[in-house]
């Protein structure tokens, strides 16, 4: 096949177009950080690009879940923790009334306490965290404790968050088991007993009263903590797998930034190269001969 001036020109166009090609694909590499900027640069790594994404973006997901429940918990915990104090003030209380040195005017002054300290546990029935009450069950809008018209916890079902695949937390408290209307009976009774006079021994039947309701308070802030407890375990696993996704997400897409640009300055001297090598091809004119 005889080669002509035209193939000669035609071919070296081409191999330096081709070359100018690289040299911007590796560029735009070298900008952005990643090994293609669309699917048809290599269809395998985008699509593995997705599914490892689509797997960061659930653990994040879950993250954020957690946030809410650490929300849920803590507060819940916080408001056990008042509870449990007051109810241990209101055994003081019980065992000082119980005294028969007490005179009928200090047991009305503690009587007024008591009745403070019933007052102080409805507000805690009734605490709301991002204007939701958490002790009503699933009925976060609906206020649990009610003393004037005598509502009391009725909902009873679990606040339930996933926090992992499959993994369902109950985050929340059942105030139906915490703060009963025969509690809030109790603390008023023991009040009317004290303002009507009763003997020390009628007031200290109280205590144990008092005592089993505190239980209940304790008993379930202590399942409270176990559900916290296996919520930091899970927190510690998605922070596990969220550095996991993201390196192979990052051997997956990012570019070896010394490799690109070792192979950016390559190209650059093979560009050179060619066209020093087609600028010899290119057939001298007339001028070239006049010089």
């Amino acid at each position: 096949m005889r080669v002509t001036q035209g193939m000669l020109s035609n071919n070296m166009l081409r191999n330096i177009s081709n070359s100018y090609e690289r040299m911007g694909k590796q560029m735009e590499q070298l900008s952005t950080g990643k090994k293609i900027s669309r699917p048809s640069d290599d269809p395998i790594v985008a699509m593995k690009g997705m599914n490892y994404r689509s797997q960061v973006n659930e653990i994040e997901q879950y993250k954020r879940n957690i946030g809410e429940v650490h929300n849920w918990m803590d507060n819940s915990d916080d408001s056990l923790d008042k509870a449990t104090k007051a109810m241990q003030r209101l055994r003081e209380l019980t065992v000082q009334a119980s005294n028969d040195s007490y005179e009928e005017g200090q047991r009305e002054n503690i009587a007024e306490e008591v009745d403070q300290l019933r007052e102080h546990m409805e507000d805690i029935a009734n605490t709301k965290v991002n204007n939701k009450y958490i002790f009503n069950g699933t009925n976060t809008n609906g206020k649990p404790v009610d003393l004037e018209n005598g509502d009391y916890p009725t909902n009873s079902e679990d606040v339930s968050i996933e926090v992992s695949d499959g993994i369902s937390i109950k985050a929340n408290v059942n105030g139906a088991d915490v703060f009963t209307e025969d509690m809030f009976n109790d603390m008023e009774a023991f009040s009317n007993a004290l303002k009507d006079g009763q003997s020390g021994e009628e007031l200290d039947d109280y205590v144990t009263t008092f005592d089993n309701h505190t239980e209940k308070i304790i008993n379930e802030r202590a399942g409270l903590g176990a559900r916290m407890n296996r919520v930091e375990l899970i927190e510690d696993r998605l922070g596990s797998q969220e550095i996991t996704a993201n390196r192979v997400l990052s051997d997956n897409e990012d570019v070896d930034m010394e490799k690109v640009i070792t192979e950016l300055k390559t190209q650059e001297s093979v560009h050179r190269a060619a066209l020093g090598a087609g600028s010899r091809i290119i057939q001298p004119t007339l001028m070239d001969f006049l010089r």
